[in-house]
């Protein structure tokens, strides 16, 4: 606070005041405490000008929150809103999903006509069921009046299997009947008469041996080409169903 040094006697506030003129006047000393604040004086004097606003101090820390308020009366219901149109659902596609698979299912569309498509897994194979009885056999029906295709042509020969072993020779059978005398044939020419040998003893006649075994059958040949099918004939009626 500056002095009023112009007062009788001269006014100070906590400087030292002189008649000096400012020119004169020595180096301020430090201030010096602040006394006690006076007393109040009479109201009803002017309000002095307001002071500048200070600068906005730091924001401190958040208090902690308050109880809960009551809960506030419950408002009125509003007004019943418009039906809307009803929804009609129609089945899309329908897949077979892979076995383990999960299924699936999709919405397409547009309000209020939908379309359902499904994704359905196929199930695992169930074991085998035991065989039923076998039912009774129906009566025969009358044969079919169809014609016998013509027969194919003969395939060809099947290669000759190989010539089992020559059994041993069997017994003579009996002479069979004297046959008529053939007519005569070309005389062939005379040889040279060879030298004439001397004449052995007649053998005694050896005992007829056994029949040989017979030799294996041959393998048979290659299967000749099948010959070209006839003509079906026609389906003859069905017969009655048996019981």
């Amino acid at each position: 606070m500056a002095c009023n040094c112009s007062n009788t006697p001269p006014v100070c506030c906590g400087n030292i005041c002189t008649n000096e003129t400012t020119t004169n006047r020595g180096q301020r000393g430090p201030m010096g405490p602040q006394g006690p604040t006076g007393p109040t004086g009479p109201s009803g004097g002017p309000t002095g000008a307001t002071g500048a606003t200070g600068a906005t101090g730091p924001t401190g820390a958040t208090g902690p929150t308050g109880p809960q308020g009551l809960t506030g009366a419950t408002g009125p219901t509003g007004a019943t809103g418009a039906t809307g149109a009803t929804p009609t659902f129609t089945i899309g596609s329908v897949t077979t999903g892979a076995p383990g698979s999960i299924a699936l299912a999709s919405i397409t569309g547009t309000p209020p006509n939908y379309i359902l498509n499904l994704t359905i897994p196929q199930g695992p194979t169930g074991p085998q069921g035991t065989q039923g009885a076998t039912g009774p056999t129906g009566a025969t029906g009358p044969q079919g009046t169809g014609t016998v295709g013509a027969t194919g042509p003969t395939g060809a020969t099947g290669a000759t299997g190989p010539t089992g072993p020559e059994g041993a020779t069997g017994p003579t059978g009996p002479d069979g009947a004297t046959g008529p005398t053939g007519p005569d044939g070309a005389t062939g020419p005379t040889g040279p008469e060879g030298a004439t040998g001397p004449t052995g003893p007649e053998g005694a006649t050896g005992p007829t041996g056994p029949e040989g075994a017979t030799g294996p059958t041959g393998p048979d040949g290659a299967t000749g080409p099948t010959g070209p099918e006839g003509a079906t004939g026609p389906t003859g009626p069905t017969g009655p169903t048996g019981p």
